[in-house]
């Protein structure tokens, strides 16, 4: 059997680690189609070296640029390398342009398609990563669900044949590189840091990195927090502060730390270590809630409602109030339950692939 796994972004290559491992070691043959999506070494390159994913056989490279631009250029490059390869099945991976070019793709020449992620919505049409998501899930021949939630979405939507509940593999690979992460990382010493004495930020999205009076309303709320308040910068967030604020002017906030984009390991041990995680990121959710560390989600609503529901992830969007408000609340007294499985999705995966 032959399998080509369709990546191109931080977030696919930490979701498509245990997939490559599992898919070894079941001796199936991965051909691995790197979109170029991310480019940069901290938001590609590392993750690869990190976390031992086997180089990308093919790298289209499409790098920056807008929604249409990138979706077509990767649409064009991957029909030709799927027609190449010729494989059994096409894995895709969650929700970026990488994936909806590789549904496209795949749909139109008869591959079977399988959406690792499947399920999510985040009933926000206005977010790209919304519409790649429904359309990759309306392409695929099986759908890898990684909670009942997104089970039940899918029903709604008429979606019924190959939805399978597997868990998610990002608790494989957070699991299986936590304790590597505590012992080969030294981000802590490095920055200084005492453990649940700072905050973690990161923000990317659009909805907030394109929008100058939500940025400067982020900026201005994590600037008044009671404690250093780390952020690691995505270059396009980097770009778009620096328009907002002037590039000499970035470190106007004395207690706000900007960084440049970390590897996994690193990120895991901020993560792991922090008081309290505000983001727009629908993994860090996830990494926030199987760490046991609060969370608090810097959009108006997100896909991991059950993180919501448990208690340990508040949704403030941009309200500088909301958001200094929301850091004062007490951790919860429930334990985090392994609401995104206990860390076996990966194998799961490949066994029914390989059936």
């Amino acid at each position: 059997m032959k399998i080509v796994s369709i990546i191109g972004a931080r977030p696919q290559f930490i979701k498509a680690a245990p997939i490559s491992f599992a898919l070894r070691k079941a001796e199936i043959s991965e051909f691995i189609l790197h979109t170029g999506q991310h480019y940069d070494k901290m938001m590609s390159a590392v993750f690869f070296d990190e976390m031992g994913i086997p180089k990308p056989d093919l790298n289209i490279d499409v790098r920056s640029g807008s929604h249409g631009y990138q979706t077509g250029q990767m649409l064009i490059a991957i029909e030709q390398a799927l027609l190449d390869v010729v494989p059994d099945k096409v894995l895709i991976y969650g929700d970026t342009n990488s994936t909806l070019a590789g549904a496209l793709a795949s749909r139109k020449l008869q591959i079977p398609l399988a959406h690792i992620e499947a399920g999510l919505r985040s009933f926000n049409r206005t977010m790209p990563e919304e519409i790649n998501r429904i359309i990759a899930d309306h392409c695929a021949d099986i759908l890898f669900c990684p909670t009942p939630t997104a089970v039940d979405n899918l029903k709604k939507e008429g979606i019924i044949e190959g939805v399978q509940l597997v868990g998610d593999t990002m608790v494989d690979a957070l699991l299986q590189f936590i304790t590597i992460a505590e012992n080969k990382s030294s981000v802590l010493t490095a920055l200084d840091l005492q453990t649940d004495d700072y905050y973690l930020a990161t923000i990317h999205r659009p909805y907030n990195t394109d929008d100058p009076d939500k940025m400067a309303n982020i900026m201005t709320a994590l600037g008044s927090l009671d404690r250093h308040v780390i952020l690691p910068l995505h270059p396009r967030t980097k770009t778009k502060l620096a328009d907002i604020f002037g590039e000499d002017q970035l470190d106007f906030m004395q207690n706000v730390r900007l960084i440049g984009p970390l590897g996994y390991l690193d990120m895991l041990l901020l993560e792991k270590n922090a008081r309290m995680i505000l983001t727009d990121s629908g993994g860090v959710q996830k990494e926030a809630y199987i760490l046991g560390v609060p969370c608090i989600t810097l959009r108006p609503e997100t896909e991991w409602t059950e993180t919501v529901s448990a208690g340990w992830n508040t949704i403030v969007g941009t309200s500088k109030s909301k958001i200094i408000a929301a850091t004062q609340k007490p951790k919860p007294k429930n334990v985090s339950e392994p609401i995104f499985g206990n860390g076996d999705a990966a194998q799961k995966i490949v066994t029914i692939i390989s059936n």
